[in-house]
């Protein structure tokens, strides 16, 4: 083994983690002009996971930001040999995806349809057409299948030494056999990195360790949870009839995917529905190029069904069945970005068996990330940032590790919950919603009643659920009578101290300088304009504001409060925020009869003319004292109620006992979000995001325009001096629609100009409802835009859709200000 060369004392950017992300990362900085780049390797490059990946390059991701970056690495791939000089063994294949089930073929031609809204290149084919693609394969049983002709293969052993290559010739320092011990600090900020030869100066680090990523550091907890499983595929003996350019076949019904091998074999990989964690503790010492003991009965389904498809296999030899450990996330995606609590430190980890995928669209986010200081584009669904902490917790990880890599190959279902590591955290209205007959969604670790009814209702469908009725059964009642909301799970913090005001003002682009008692609805700004928030705040006293967001977001939330301290004008400032969110429950008590509901329990004065709509008041409720804001999202008269945690139980059950004469009934989520789109209401994370203005948005009215200073100020002022290029808007599909879910395209006269961000099904307008960005170029006015004939495609056909700007609901806000 040669000896490790001298390491420089510093450099901008330390990488650690020689796989195939941390070379992309590594190329992608030097392309970005940042050369002094040192990559830290403990054993040798591709060592961990990467040696041993299948070296899969499909295109298509389950949201339109994860595809253009699936479609990057592609087109990246394909161009690193005559770049760097390196051969990559890159083909582009195609691939072919088949189902056994109408449900599954539905699942398939809804992601063709959002792969040609996005100019990937996709076909519907038959079972007749599959198999003259495939040959060999057994088709009797298949309802159909997508093929991608541009989807490719390639060698990731090759492609990483290519990566690795580009980068040093630009400049970057690559070191094996050198292990990074300890991140180090000073004054409490990131400094660098210890290693086994010594420290190294840099304020930017990036983790690209894979499975080792959480057990780098011994004595320092970092909450990047990712759990290794084992992870197996088989090597067949030569067969007749095999190309070079044969399809990559996924036969997700059967958790088996199959790809050509060199030498006319085939390389076959499963995802069994219960896989086996491995390491807890992470992989033991000096584990490199490893291989774990396969276990052949723990595969018995698999094997079998892999011959029922293709049947020359029940007389073909397995040459190996390999079984190499891959890690995977509690929700089966990557951890990608800035820690939250770490200013400088960057994750780029946990791609569960899509690294070679991801890898080079990854790496290019995370080095314009460090070159700009903020991230290219809304990649929330891998932020690292919505990791909950807790979730580092290796006994969940390790339950919840059994059952994230069969999901892989599952049906994505809309609402599908996980089975596993359930039960983590429970407002403390828990026990009341459960014997009320809540069934329970997970979201953040939060236990949530997703609708109220028998357990027998969880039959998952794309566009009439087995809860279908039970949602609108609660969507009615809030609409005629009062519904009664856990929304406990938001996120909750305290802003407090002499100069809350000042700094607030400066992080939210509407206006904090209110009296006691003013709730007000807000977004924080990042520097291109772009909606990094979207919540409410209050004020509680002449120092004090309680900011409420999204239950996700939490620990992003904190963190983009504390990380503005440092930038607002005017130098130092004494704020202190605190999160408050185990500490509160909150109910949210909504419907026209809402406030004679509380008249009954309370004595305080609930009229408009004491408590006008958007403010917020402490008052007596039963015995308890709890704070009432009068503010919606569902769009009607009510009021969200914040309870301390030892009061809650107590208001839930004062408010049931008194609600049976109005008419109350317990409401879920799914309920909640057929009310907020009737309503036109966004929410983050799904129709708003980073990239996204509050002037394209429709939430101007949000916004103090006389405001002399706000972060992202001057950019939202420029934006509102040009004219809209799109704009979002609610679609109301014809009544025979099915219900359209995320990322469907929006056409108009065969252009695709849009696409779908959420959907529900309206039960007070009667038709399928979408939040949808569109175009509006060519539509010059709010009357073109409402007659424009858009049409929305879903699993390969297009329904006609009338855009809508003001609410289908109650357009002149005249409930909620009842």
């Amino acid at each position: 083994m040669p000896p490790t060369p001298p390491l420089p004392a510093r450099a901008d950017v330390v990488i650690v983690g020689g796989g195939i992300v941390g070379c992309s990362v590594a190329y992608h900085l030097t392309a970005a002009g940042i050369t002094d780049v040192l990559l830290l390797e403990q054993h040798e490059l591709t060592a961990g996971s990467t040696w041993h990946a299948a070296g899969l390059v499909p295109q298509l991701r389950a949201t339109r930001n994860l595809t253009e970056l699936a479609r990057y690495s592609g087109d990246l791939y394909e161009r690193l040999e005559e770049e760097t000089g390196q051969a990559t063994g890159f083909v582009r294949c195609g691939s072919l995806g088949v189902a056994q089930t109408p449900e599954r073929l539905e699942e398939l031609h809804r992601g063709a349809s959002m792969a040609r809204g996005l100019g990937v290149e996709v076909e519907a084919v038959s079972a007749r057409e599959i198999a003259d693609h495939w040959p060999l394969l057994h088709t009797d049983d298949l309802e159909g299948g997508v093929y991608l002709p541009r989807d490719a293969r390639t060698n990731p052993v090759d492609t990483t030494m290519a990566l690795a290559r580009g980068a040093r010739q630009r400049g970057a320092r690559i070191v094996e056999e050198c292990a990074a011990t300890h991140l180090a600090f000073e004054g409490g900020q990131l400094c660098g990195v210890d290693t086994e030869h010594g420290r190294v100066l840099s304020e930017r680090v990036v983790l690209c360790a894979g499975l080792w990523t959480p057990h780098l550091f011994p004595g320092r907890r970092l909450h990047v949870p990712l759990h290794a499983a084992e992870h197996y595929y088989l090597l067949t003996e030569g067969l007749d009839g095999l190309t070079q350019d044969l399809p990559v076949l996924r036969d997700p019904d059967s958790h088996a995917y199959y790809r050509y091998e060199v030498g006319d074999k085939l390389l076959v990989g499963f995802f069994e529905p219960e896989a086996k964690p491995w390491a807890s503790d992470g992989p033991p010492e000096g584990f490199r190029f490893g291989k774990l003991r396969p276990d052949w009965q723990h595969l018995e389904p698999q094997l079998e069904a892999m011959v029922q498809r293709i049947p020359e296999l029940a007389d073909t030899g397995i040459e190996l069945l390999f079984n190499g450990p891959e890690s995977f996330t509690p929700d089966d995606n990557a951890l990608v970005g800035e820690v939250p609590e770490t200013p400088g430190l960057f994750v780029a980890a946990g791609f569960n068996s899509i690294g070679i995928q991801s890898a080079g669209g990854v790496g290019k986010v995370i080095a314009e990330w460090i070159r700009d200081g903020a991230s290219p584009l809304d990649l929330w669904e891998i932020d690292i940032a919505r990791a909950q902490t807790f979730q580092s917790n290796r006994s969940y990880l390790f339950e919840r590790t059994t059952e994230t890599l069969g999901l892989l190959y599952a049906m994505h279902w809309p609402h599908r919950q996980k089975e596993t590591a359930r039960g983590v955290r429970r407002s403390p209205v828990y026990e009341q919603t459960r014997r009320a007959g809540a069934q329970f969604g997970e979201l953040a670790g939060w236990e949530r009643p997703e609708w109220y009814g028998e357990p027998d209702e969880l039959r998952y469908d794309w566009s009439r659920p087995g809860w279908f009725e039970a949602e609108a059964a609660e969507h009615r009642a809030t609409r005629e009578a009062v519904g009664l909301f856990d929304q406990s799970s938001f996120s909750k913090h305290l802003v407090e101290g002499p100069d809350s005001e000042r700094f607030l003002q400066w992080v939210c682009a509407a206006n904090l300088a209110v009296d006691v008692g003013r709730v007000v609805y807000t977004q924080w700004l990042n520097e291109r304009g772009g909606i990094e928030a979207d919540l409410t705040v209050t004020r509680l006293a002449g120092d004090g504001f309680l900011v409420v967001g999204y239950a996700t977001a939490g620990r992003r939330d904190r963190a983009w409060l504390e990380r503005s301290l440092a930038g607002v004008p005017g130098g130092p400032l004494r704020v202190h925020v605190t999160d408050v969110t185990p500490s509160y429950g909150v109910l949210g008590v909504m419907g026209p009869h809402s406030r004679e509901l509380l008249s009954r329990v309370s004595p305080d004065d609930l009229g408009s003319e004491c408590f006008p709509f958007g403010t917020s008041q402490e008052i007596e409720l039963g015995s308890a004292i709890v704070r009432a804001s009068r503010i919606t999202y569902v769009g009607e008269l009510g009021w969200e109620l914040y309870i301390t945690s030892d009061l809650c139980a107590h208001v839930w059950e004062t408010l049931v006992a008194a609600g049976q004469d109005f008419g109350l009934r317990p409401a879920g989520y799914r309920a909640l979000s057929s009310l907020r789109l009737e309503k036109g209401y966004r929410e983050w994370g799904h129709d708003i995001g980073p990239d996204d203005t509050p002037w394209q948005s429709g939430l101007g009215f949000a916004v103090d325009w006389q405001k002399e200073s706000f972060q992202g100020r001057d950019a939202l002022l420029r934006a509102r001096e040009q004219p809209r290029d799109r704009r979002l808007v609610t679609l109301q599909l014809q009544e025979e629609a099915p219900r359209a879910h995320h990322d469907e395209p929006v056409y108009l006269e065969d252009r695709c100009v849009g696409r779908v961000t959420s959907g529900a099904w309206g039960h007070s307008v009667g038709s399928s409802l979408a939040m949808a960005w569109v175009d509006v170029d060519e539509l010059p006015t709010v009357k073109a835009l409402r007659e424009a004939p858009f049409e929305v495609e879903i699993a390969l056909r297009r329904y006609p859709a009338h855009a809508r700007l003001r609410p289908l609901w109650d357009p002149k806000h005249e409930r909620i200000r009842a």
